[in-house]
């Protein structure tokens, strides 16, 4: 990756740490925290939090400016097209953040693309009951066999990466990370008090955000970025985790908190420290 190599010869403190002073924050509501306090009015719609994981990352690398444009709901084209959002908001096109001062960008994106995921969380725990050990909603997402969810991650990696052309286009000098989505379900067990799927269905949704989340890496390869894998990092802070160690809320919206299958405030929290890591190392 070039452009990371001469950001980093270029930008470094003292320390060898490279400094950063123009950050934008682009993508969807994993980046924007529904429902955490405190949330901001510009626009309401969004679930633009302060204490998401750009605001807090933007406070530990001390930044001189910093904007958040990230929305609940976005995908890659609202990138370069408005957001119409609850209560009559509008979230203008996120690429209008995008300066040629912007030396740094998170971006995370793609898992709204072709309603993936907000269909995965809204289809999959309705279809529990009839095969609460099976997996009824992999099966429901087979056509003439192929797998739909599947096919889709195929399709959403090319929209990132045009995403990604579209910021150096913007923001020639920016460092761009690329944030994976985190770990939801846990690795060999169920909790479907909380994350109400199928049995079956959980070794199939874990795929399908693996699929996910390799996609977004190959994408930040192929497209000039960096990718900083949450997932890989949260093990034991999926949602069937204990009380404050889940990093994503479980099935129920809890307002002053998290939406539900959102991050939590500790997550985001967990998410800042990473990217603040990552780009300090």
């Amino acid at each position: 990756m070039l452009i990371v190599g001469v950001l980093l010869a270029s930008s470094a403190t003292a320390s060898g740490a490279p400094e950063f002073h123009n950050y934008v924050a682009l993508g969807d509501g994993y980046a924007s925290g529904p429902f955490i306090p405190v949330q901001l009015d510009n626009p309401t719609g969004c679930g633009r939090s302060n204490a998401n994981y750009p605001s807090l990352l933007a406070k530990k690398l001390g930044v001189a400016s910093f904007t958040d444009v990230s929305c609940l709901y976005a995908d890659t084209t609202y990138m370069t097209r408005p957001q119409s959002v609850p209560f009559d908001g509008t979230n203008n096109p996120q690429f209008d953040a995008l300066k040629p001062a912007t030396d740094l960008v998170t971006l995370s994106i793609g898992g709204i693309d072709y309603g993936l995921m907000s269909s995965l969380f809204t289809d999959c725990p309705k279809l529990r009951a009839q095969d609460p050990t099976g997996n009824p909603c992999e099966k429901k997402h087979q056509n003439g066999g192929v797998d739909t969810a599947l096919a889709a991650i195929a399709q959403i990696e090319p929209r990132v990466e045009t995403v990604l052309g579209g910021i150096h286009e913007r923001s020639s000098g920016a460092h761009v990370v690329v944030v994976g989505y985190p770990r939801i379900f846990p690795a060999n067990r169920t909790c479907p008090e909380i994350l109400p799927f199928a049995d079956g269905d959980y070794v199939w949704m874990r795929l399908v955000m693996q699929q996910l989340n390799e996609a977004l890496k190959d994408a930040a390869a192929n497209g000039d970025a960096s990718f900083v894998d949450i997932a890989g990092q949260s093990q034991g802070h999926s949602v069937c985790a204990p009380g404050d160690a889940a990093w994503v809320n479980g099935k129920d919206d809890r307002p002053q908190d998290a939406k539900a299958f959102y991050p939590t405030k500790n997550g985001m929290a967990a998410t800042a420290e990473m990217i603040a890591k990552y780009l300090q190392n």
